[in-house]
């Protein structure tokens, strides 16, 4: 080969790895290390965060048997965790099996499905918790058999738990709410927002709805009671539009990222959508792509593919008896306008051809 044609075939070689990384397949390697905060002591309500750089396990020892139960894929956040969970999964070497409980009503389901989990002899279970009392009795008998039980994303009140790999959703709805008052501090004129934080009951929610109405407290910020519903897109779009209803002054919508991505499309049809303005406490592609095309004002990333990926390593390294941490997620930051194009887009959202993968053989 002379020189010219090694030229051309080493660019097309990297080409070719660049384009691979742009799709995900190749930067599996390249996720840490990942800028996070752990919780001291772990578990605990008031524990200081510190800083951390996040780094996993090179690989893992065996090929581990792991569990992981969502409350659903209806939306693609969880879409995102689970490719945080499939892509670890595969990295590490170890088995993965994952069940969709189909929704926030589904307690019963999501119960028993981990159950099957530990029946069949899974070494460990993974948990984005439909609930944060009603696991409880389960996450005890899981743990009573030494099947270490990680919480993932939505928070698990259980003392039973080994690990949790979450960011603070009060700090989340927080971060939504303090974007909000900056806009419209004391004295300014007063906007009415309404408020739609997701399925009553569900941890995440609760604490989102704190940090963000503590958030807006002082500011000429007024939020309507708020409204509350399963995060599938039909359910959040009329409750939207029955607050629109109710509310022709309405200045915002904020809430779920579902609820987002179904306001704009209500508000569109309505000829609404320079008059009220959304905002999501939480990222997805539809969120993002929102902000791109200015449909959406800001939403805080708490980078779910790495939250899923953590989850995977607590478990391995549980399994293993290695060093841990035990209560890790990470950095929260708001994403806008004016820094959109400066977000690393792979640390925070999984590829846009990514589909539902069950299963890491």
């Amino acid at each position: 080969m002379n020189r010219s044609s090694l030229r051309v075939s080493l660019l097309v070689s990297s080409l070719m790895a660049t384009a691979t990384m742009w799709h995900g397949t190749a930067s599996a390697a390249d996720w840490f290390p990942y800028k996070a905060e752990s919780t001291e002591p772990a578990f605990a309500a008031d524990g200081k965060k510190s800083p951390i750089d996040y780094k996993p396990l090179a690989k893992a020892s065996k090929k581990w048997d792991i569990c992981v139960s969502f409350p659903h894929m209806k939306d693609a956040y969880w879409l995102g965790v689970d490719y945080g969970v499939i892509e670890e999964a595969k990295r590490q070497g170890v088995k993965l099996q994952v069940a969709d409980a189909g929704g926030y009503t589904n307690l019963s389901k999501q119960v028993s499905q981990i159950e099957d989990c530990v029946s069949r002899g899974a070494n460990a279970v993974i948990i984005g918790a439909i609930s944060g009392d009603g696991l409880n009795n389960v996450i005890k008998a899981t743990a009573a058999k030494k099947v270490p039980v990680i919480d993932l994303v939505n928070g698990i009140n259980s003392p039973d738990i080994s690990a949790k790999s979450l960011v603070s959703f009060y700090t989340m709805g927080q971060s939504t709410g303090e974007y909000l008052a900056k806009k419209h501090p004391a004295g300014s004129p007063s906007v009415k927002v309404g408020w739609f934080p997701g399925p009553a009951g569900a941890s995440w929610v609760e604490a989102a709805n704190k940090g963000f109405m503590d958030a807006v407290k002082g500011s000429a910020v007024v939020v309507l009671d708020p409204k509350y519903g399963d995060t599938g897109k039909e359910v959040q779009s009329k409750l939207v539009e029955d607050a629109l209803q109710a509310n022709p002054d309405l200045s915002y919508v904020a809430g779920t990222a579902v609820t987002a991505e179904a306001a704009t499309g209500v508000l569109r049809s309505r000829n609404l959508d320079k008059k009220v303005k959304v905002l999501s406490f939480y990222m997805t592609p539809g969120v993002y792509e929102g902000i791109q095309k200015g449909r959406i004002v800001a939403s805080p990333a708490d980078s779910m593919v790495i939250q899923g990926r953590i989850a995977v390593d607590q478990a391995v390294r549980l399994l293993e008896g290695k060093e841990v941490t035990k209560h890790v997620g990470p950095k929260i930051f708001v994403v806008d306008s004016a820094n959109i194009k400066t977000v690393k887009l792979d640390d925070i959202l999984p590829p846009a051809s990514f589909k539902p993968v069950f299963e890491v053989k």
